[in-house]
């Protein structure tokens, strides 16, 4: 019987730009490791079978933080690409041979155990899951001009977050379709699979803790969180 494998594709080429300064904001330090340390962290203690980290910074991957951390599920770093989905791609093309594929921006941190096998066990059930929580502010739709045209129900509206959990042939023809098709506006994977016109992507609770680190102020917030966090 052939055995499943589960594949983390770590996501780490964003510029930063929101960040400011010179160092780029997976690197920077988050109580004396690299903000990429906690997730790459988070799957090497997982079930997962291997990682694949993409990332232009491929050398100093290797050694600064892969070798220096002993992260021997990291079996491929590749290139990332212009645009993020241009990223995953790439990750998924060096997944190949992959059952599962859990897609994780390296710049969120407080990804848990639980979020992971919690990802594993749906994305068997559903082929397509992303963890998220429901929004705590009421959300407008607004116009081009700024004017509100309706309020959705608080109840039926979640902020997404990573990882977003596919079966691997699932998400690697549904990203195939829309390079082919050059689709534009896509900013996250469940947008992606979602041009499979069978698949409806499971939602799962996540954390309000697990944020994305995007600009100096979440430095701040992440360093308060990991005084109290018990997942890291």
């Amino acid at each position: 019987m052939q055995t499943e494998k589960i594949t983390a594709i770590v996501l780490a080429g964003g510029s930063g730009k929101r960040m400011g300064g010179t160092v780029k904001k997976q690197y920077m330090l988050l109580a004396g490791y690299p903000v990429l340390y906690y997730s790459l962290a988070a799957f090497q203690k997982s079930s997962v079978d291997t990682i694949i980290l993409v990332t232009n910074e491929k050398e100093y991957c290797q050694k600064e933080i892969v070798q220096a951390y002993h992260f021997d599920k990291v079996t491929k770093i590749v290139s990332g690409g212009a645009e993020r989905y241009n990223s995953v791609y790439a990750g998924l093309l060096a997944a190949e041979g992959s059952s599962y594929v859990l897609i994780h921006d390296g710049a969120r941190p407080f990804v848990s155990q639980e979020m992971i096998d919690h990802s594993i066990e749906t994305v068997k059930k559903y082929r397509a899951c992303a963890v998220g929580m429901p929004v705590k502010d009421t959300i407008k739709i607004v116009d081009k001009s700024g004017f509100t045209v309706t309020t959705p129900k608080r109840e039926t509206v979640w902020q997404v977050q990573t990882p977003q959990t596919f079966s691997y042939p699932l998400i690697l023809a549904a990203y195939e379709k829309v390079l082919a098709k050059q689709v534009e506006g896509i900013t996250d994977d469940t947008m992606v699979a979602e041009y499979q016109s069978d698949v409806r992507v499971k939602l799962i609770e996540g954390s309000y803790d697990n944020m994305k680190i995007t600009t100096p102020e979440d430095i701040t917030v992440a360093e308060a969180l990991l005084k109290t966090s018990q997942n890291i």
